[in-house]
């Protein structure tokens, strides 16, 4: 081969040599550079973490921090790495230093229904206001929950903080579940909210018990209590506690009751509901059609969501519940949040407009005054 001919060959070699390497591999980033991940690396007892340092420089990384009581690097190192940094007798593990997101919070559909959105959206949350509910006790361990005090008149269950049902964490979830990007949020949820506990993990109590917890109220200068609880029979000493309340400015609001309707015409309202000093509350569906469960009566005064309600339950978790129940605490909510746009409104104005500006459903022994309207009562 003549020197031109081996010269030739040798300059084609070298551009098929060039050309091999030149294509960017799927690890590498722009202009060939290797891509770098972040990852949080554990070391073994024993080796120290000097030589656990060492190793990802040589492997081409970058220590970004060194915790403090724990045996854990957070680096930064090319991804081809990785694997072999894994395997090192050092390591105990890798673990790529991935991004959390907060969970989202979901909005029930009865804030937007009774239209607490809107008084969101003015920043009118119940700041200020205090609420009191009368029930099972509240969850107070709950993350999407802020109670503030409370008290127990179960004498077999004398934390008021905790709730052996459920049914009282569900109802203080519509009221104030806290806007925080987690599970639910709650009508009025910048308000103080108090767990009064009167009824026991069975879902039952005395009529001592709740009327310990209305003077419990009273004493503690509440500006809300809501009562998701009710009986049949009247009490003269529940009456009078209730009537106390209200000559005392509360506003006291209650379930209508679960009774449903009978041929249209007999009063299925429970007390305290039906006492003149209670807003009686009934449950509507999404589509403001009255609940088959929900009572009748000529007390019956406002109408608010009580179906598929999805709110907090104990131990950090969330269901639906069906009942009254959950439309009362929208009212106290919607009260809330008409006592911190204005907190000269007397118990009796916030009552007012509370019924005055609800969009009638049709009739009064059937749907009170109608379901509330917190845009309409806000304005």
């Amino acid at each position: 081969m003549n020197r031109s001919l081996r010269k030739l060959v040798t300059l084609f070699l070298a551009v098929v040599m060039v050309l091999s390497f030149s294509f960017t591999p799927s690890d590498a980033g722009a202009q060939g550079k290797p891509l770098m991940k972040e990852y949080l690396i554990g070391i073994k007892s024993g080796p120290s973490v000097a030589k656990a340092d060492k190793l990802v420089s040589t492997l081409g990384g970058s220590v970004e921090h060194q915790f403090k009581h724990m045996n854990v690097l957070h680096i930064t190192l090319p991804e081809v790495a990785a694997a072999a940094l894994e395997k090192n007798p050092l390591v105990e593990y890798v673990e790529e230093n991935v991004e959390m997101h907060t969970t989202a919070q979901t909005v029930p559909y009865g804030v937007p229904h009774i239209k607490a959105d809107v008084a969101h959206a003015q920043g009118v949350t119940g700041s200020g206001v205090k609420v009191a509910v009368l029930d099972t006790g509240i969850d107070a361990s709950h993350e999407d929950l802020n109670v503030v005090g409370g008290a127990s008149f179960v004498s077999e269950e004398p934390d008021a903080l905790t709730d052996g049902n459920g049914h009282g964490t569900h109802v203080a979830g519509t009221i104030a579940a806290v806007n925080n990007n987690t599970g639910v949020l709650g009508v009025a949820f910048d308000v103080d909210l108090y767990a009064v506990k009167v009824l026991s993990a069975g879902g039952s109590g005395t009529l001592a018990g709740i009327a310990q917890g209305i003077e419990w109220a009273i004493n503690n200068d509440m500006d809300v209590i809501n009562m998701s609880l009710g009986g049949s029979t009247g009490s003269s000493t529940l009456k009078q506690a209730s009537d106390n309340a209200y000559n005392s400015g509360i506003v006291v609001v209650a379930a209508a009751g679960n009774s449903g309707s009978f041929f249209g015409l007999i009063n299925t309202i429970g007390y305290p509901a039906r006492y003149d000093s209670v807003i009686a509350v009934g449950a509507v569906d999404s589509n403001n059609n009255r609940a088959s469960f929900s009572s009748v009566g000529s007390q019956l005064e406002v109408m608010a969501p009580g179906v598929s309600i999805n709110s907090t339950l104990p131990g950090n978790q969330y269901g639906e519940l069906n009942g009254t129940s959950m439309a009362s605490p929208h009212v106290a909510g919607a009260a809330a949040l008409l006592l911190a746009q204005n907190p000269d409104l007397t118990n009796v104005e916030v009552r007012e407009r509370l019924r005055s500006t609800a969009t009638n459903l049709g009739s009064s022994f059937n749907y009170g005054y109608g379901v509330i309207n917190l845009e309409a009562a806000l304005q």
